[in-house]
């Protein structure tokens, strides 16, 4: 017999988050079944549920596992930065990589804020948006009462921008297959982003 098939609960559970965020790199999230699910991690259909009761908490617990690591690292990666202009370049770059690393991510993301209903992991996908946007507010809030940036910046556009920028690249890197250029793109797209925050600001913009 197979030693995964003695998986504790909760490795069984991480491991059919990574089996769905495979399958979404590869095919419309909504086409994915349980059965699909199961065969990827190698058990049966009923095995599968005695870790998640339907579906839809399958969906869920990607949706919550997706928002706790991507928060974690840009919380991490931004925490590490004196200056916020630099902490959220440290973001930018986060995110995109965790993208690149995990293509089906932002189709699962899409795919759930898009659903009719008010289903869990909807909710879970609209409060991961909420809270990556209230960290870039902060942040560029901080940033204009340092000076980092220009006291006229509008913040909400800019984090606005800021995410559209991801959104940019991630449209890009789907359309062509190449989730390795988005990366190499990044540092460039967020160089012309830290110009047009900073110009006017009493700082001097970083030079590369």
């Amino acid at each position: 017999m197979s030693r995964a098939k003695y998986l504790p609960t909760e490795e069984r559970r991480n491991e059919a988050v990574e089996a769905v965020i495979e399958l979404a790199a590869a095919r419309n999230p909504e086409d994915i079944t349980t059965t699909a699910i199961a065969g990827r991690m190698k058990l049966s259909q009923g095995a599968l549920f005695r870790h998640f009761p339907t579906k839809d908490a399958i969906w869920c617990q990607v949706m919550e596992w997706v928002s706790n690591r991507l928060l974690e690292r840009v919380d991490k990666v931004a925490g590490a930065e004196a200056d916020p202009v630099d902490a959220l370049e440290a973001m930018f770059l986060t995110h995109v990589k965790f993208v690149a690393e995990r293509p089906g991510v932002p189709r699962i993301l899409m795919g759930q804020l898009q659903r009719n209903g008010a289903t869990a992991a909807k909710q879970v996908a609209q409060t991961l948006m909420r809270n990556y946007a209230t960290r870039l507010h902060r942040i560029l809030s901080a940033a204009r009462a340092s000076g980092a940036v220009s006291a006229k910046l509008d913040e909400s556009a800019a984090a606005t921008l800021f995410l559209g920028m991801i959104q940019g690249l991630v449209v890009q890197a789907q359309i062509s297959g190449d989730y390795a250029k988005m990366c190499a793109e990044a540092p460039r797209v967020f160089a012309i982003y830290r110009a047009g925050i900073t110009r006017g600001s009493p700082g001097k913009e970083k030079t590369e």
